[in-house]
């Protein structure tokens, strides 16, 4: 009878990772064995308010992974396994989470999951080397703006060629001395 609690607790556990796996845009796995408790909470900070950074025990978060769909990342799952589950800015999460491996590497990023597919650690990686999102549509407008510059020049041009060219007409009637009729 003891061990039924337990089997609900765990249940409701696999329940609620299922739900963080499913509602996240990613997730990464960590492994943060040496860190402190200072250094956990120094890291949880960092990753900002839309980033999850929980432990988890590995046989629910393997059975947790594989309810919510997730194949992979069974060979993930050993060792003191951290989840960081990402519901904001994929690149931003993966950026502090490298940052803060580089100052602490007791912190192993061991890969995770990216638009319902498993990822490699080198593949985080690469997304912590990416833009931001606001710098990235930045750039999109930039790139957007001149090209309505452009043709907004390419409409123009006829018009003002045509200007240029009655101009030119008009000088070229009074060197000649012959009366210029109004244009109106």
């Amino acid at each position: 009878m003891a061990d039924k609690p337990v089997r609900a607790d765990k249940a409701t556990a696999v329940a609620e990772l299922t739900e963080q796996f499913r509602s996240s845009g990613a997730t990464v796995l960590t492994e943060y064995r040496g860190l402190t408790v200072s250094q956990l909470t120094q890291l949880r900070r960092s990753l900002g308010k839309e980033v999850t950074y929980s432990v988890a025990k590995n046989t629910l978060a393997k059975r947790a992974a594989s309810e919510a769909g997730i194949n992979g990342l069974e060979q993930l799952f050993s060792g003191p396994t951290a989840l960081t589950f990402v519901s904001g800015d994929v690149v931003e999460a993966a950026k502090s989470l490298r940052e803060f491996a580089k100052a602490n590497p007791l912190l192993v990023i061991k890969g995770g999951v990216f638009e319902g597919k498993a990822i490699t650690a080198a593949e985080v990686n690469r997304l912590a080397d990416l833009e931001s999102r606001e710098v990235l549509l930045a750039k999109l407008a930039g790139g957007m703006k001149a090209n309505l510059a452009k043709a907004a020049a390419l409409f123009q041009a006829p018009l003002s060629k045509t200007v240029r060219t009655v101009a030119a007409l008009q000088d070229k009637r009074e060197q000649e001395g012959a009366p210029v009729a109004d244009a109106a």
